[in-house]
């Protein structure tokens, strides 16, 4: 069974590391003239700004309904998870190839390469502790699901978003230090150059990736599959209810809407009728509590 992450303690958990990561990294990168370590300093710095937008968008998300947006603000979080996914293909990606290549064409000698080796195995426990909490997380709200599948089918933004750029940092801090012992090593330039492209690459990919799981929300995805199956179970069991015509769903952020169509049993008046639907629906939220919409059309055919 899943449970309910914490997503704002990943971001936080996220957000404290990136902040001491970027310090080192920008100190050592200005005494080693290392591409791949500028790249992971802004690389850093821009997640720092990644984790205020996602906080940013948990807050506006949390709005109450108005005229104008009579089903809420939960969808504003699916907004700044895209603008996330946009800044890490273009800031932390895109520069990142720049950097590479210009290092390519103007290679520059390392200066103080241990400092940098030694930022990097610094910056790698570090993110090594932002993932597990991130991990942490993940794994209370995917239960039994495998690892790829929650990716697939999470309606949590924030935390996926979270996940991709904590394992974008890792993977990515584990490249530059590989181009900066290899190029220790070999007193090859080109290594570092190398480096500094591969971590951009890996950034890209893994922004097209979040981004395109996020549009998915922002086009407006229903709940996940399991979660919808529990619903249409939970309602084909209730003796109110003869069959279960039809249940759409729509993730608002962290709020639910659902309608419900269904055949209800025989009832001696109209007024009792409702009142089982009533009694549905108000069971229906207490055993959903993400539901906060729920609508339901009584009918004899489908």
């Amino acid at each position: 069974m899943s449970g309910h992450a914490d997503s704002k303690r990943a971001i936080f958990l996220a957000l404290g590391a990136n902040f001491a990561i970027f310090v080192a990294k920008l100190v050592a990168a200005i005494f080693t003239g290392s591409g791949a370590m500028m790249a992971e300093a802004v690389h850093s710095l821009a997640d720092c700004g990644n984790q205020g937008l996602l906080l940013l968008g948990m807050r506006q998300a949390q709005r109450p309904p108005s005229p104008d947006y009579p089903l809420g603000w939960g969808r504003a979080l699916y907004f700044w998870s895209f603008l996330v996914a946009i800044l890490l293909f273009s800031v932390g990606g895109m520069f990142s190839v720049y950097e590479g290549v210009h290092k390519l064409t103007h290679a520059e000698p390392l200066s103080w390469p241990w400092l940098a080796v030694g930022v990097l195995v610094f910056s790698i426990v570090t993110e090594g502790v932002s993932m597990h909490g991130c991990m942490q997380e993940v794994n209370k709200a995917r239960g039994e699901q495998p690892l790829w599948q929650w990716f697939r089918e999470t309606r949590a933004s924030e935390l996926l978003v979270i996940f991709g750029e904590d394992l974008a940092a890792l993977i990515g801090l584990c490249l530059a230090l590989l181009a900066i012992l290899l190029t220790m090593l070999t007193g090859n330039l080109i290594y570092d150059a190398i480096g500094t492209i591969g971590i951009g690459v890996l950034l890209i990919v893994v922004a097209v990736a979040v981004a395109r799981e996020v549009k998915a929300l922002l086009i407006g995805q229903g709940v996940e599959p399991r979660r919808k199956a529990e619903m249409v179970a939970f309602l084909e069991a209730r003796p109110e209810i003869d069959q279960v015509y039809n249940v759409l769903t729509l993730q608002m952020g962290t709020d639910v809407m659902v309608a419900t169509k269904a055949r209800m049993a025989p009832t001696p008046t109209a007024r009792a009728m409702v009142e089982a639907i009533n009694i549905v629906e108000a069971d229906f939220k207490a055993h959903f509590k993400d539901v906060r919409w729920s609508f339901f059309e009584p009918d004899y055919a489908d």
